[in-house]
């Protein structure tokens, strides 16, 4: 049988307290308190029998409640369209980064890009009393976060503006980085280019689909509605869409994916396809060094480090009206985007 005299009881769910360690060092809460806050006033005996009680009883200070006192909890939270999405990983990691040098912890959750999980999301972590909220929106109404906002709770969305409210926001330039990938296919001869992207609803993939058109008009050449196909990014639309523009009677000759999502589904269809078709994608993608796919490419951990300076500054008591700050993109020509229309 097993030895269970010495085990300490377990007890979910319910910590050891100053008071379980006053009582189990045989001193008062007010000692206890001084030992574990580094204070003076304890002689050494004392100090090492508080000590040997915070070990055996697994005490851990509650810098929740510490903090809350004084008004603030150091922490902040992050509201992420995907977590799975490999563009979030680097926004999310500097972020973190950030709030870590401000001596806060970041708790970040998926809105899974439901409005509704969003909305639930963000106001469960306003309840959790965080500092601030970094918001990656799913929804375009945020008129919920009005009254946390003139509580205190400082706010920045980031990759998306806010929704009929006035908030600052951090942006890549979505417009201009798709009219400048797209103008980069017409200086390769391309005449008929189709547009694949994600639903017209979200505000990047307006203004990536409005950067497309204005390159194509810009350089007088038509768009048929055909060759514009925008909706949900699943493997199985994109690629009918694919399909769809690559078996018209005029078909496209290239093709400018929306995000990275459909680059790489536009990759696999286009790897079987009998005739090249040149490609440029929006956002980079793993290996697309390596595979030789031109993109757009943003700057996630800057967008991510720069929303959280801005609102780490707003905490320190920054004021004025919210800003917009929007961050340049970068085309990097890799070999797909630079394939020559067929001759014939």
């Amino acid at each position: 049988m097993a030895d269970t005299a010495h085990r300490p009881e377990r007890r979910y769910g319910n910590r050891p307290t100053m008071k379980d360690v006053a009582a189990k060092a045989g001193v008062g809460l007010k000692t206890v308190s001084r030992v574990v806050n580094g204070e003076p006033g304890v002689t050494p005996d004392t100090e090492r029998r508080v000590q040997e009680a915070i070990e055996v009883l697994g005490f851990r200070r509650n810098d929740s409640a510490r903090v809350l006192r004084k008004g603030r909890t150091a922490t902040v939270g992050l509201v992420l369209e995907d977590l799975a999405d490999p563009f979030y990983g680097p926004l999310s990691r500097a972020v973190e980064e950030v709030a870590r040098a401000h001596g806060a912890l970041l708790v970040n959750g998926s809105s899974a890009e439901d409005p509704d999980r969003e909305q639930e999301l963000a106001l469960a972590l306003c309840a959790r009393r965080v500092d601030g909220l970094i918001v990656i929106p799913a929804g375009d109404d945020h008129r919920y976060l009005e009254p946390e906002i003139r509580a205190g709770v400082a706010t920045v969305f980031v990759d998306r503006p806010a929704g009929r409210i006035d908030a600052d926001a951090v942006l890549s330039d979505s417009f201009g980085g798709a009219r400048d990938g797209t103008a980069h296919l017409i200086a390769h001869g391309h005449r008929r280019i189709g547009f694949v992207g994600d639903r017209p609803r979200i505000h990047t993939a307006a203004e990536r689909l409005r950067g497309y058109r204005a390159a194509m008009e810009d350089a007088g050449l038509p768009v048929r509605e055909e060759w514009v196909s925008p909706g949900p990014t699943d493997p199985e639309r994109v690629g009918a869409a694919v399909r769809g523009m690559l078996a018209a009677p005029e078909p496209v000759t290239a093709l400018f994916a929306g995000n990275n999502r459909v680059t790489v589904t536009a990759v696999r269809i286009l790897a079987a396809h009998a005739r090249p078709v040149a490609l440029v994608g929006f956002d980079d993608i793993e290996l697309a060094d390596l595979l030789g796919i031109t993109v757009v490419a943003q700057d996630a951990a800057a967008l991510g480090r720069t929303a959280a300076e801005r609102l780490f500054r707003r905490l320190d008591g920054a004021e004025g009206a919210p800003e917009r700050v929007v961050l340049g993109t970068t085309l990097l020509a890799r070999g797909s985007g630079e394939v020559p229309p067929p001759t014939a």
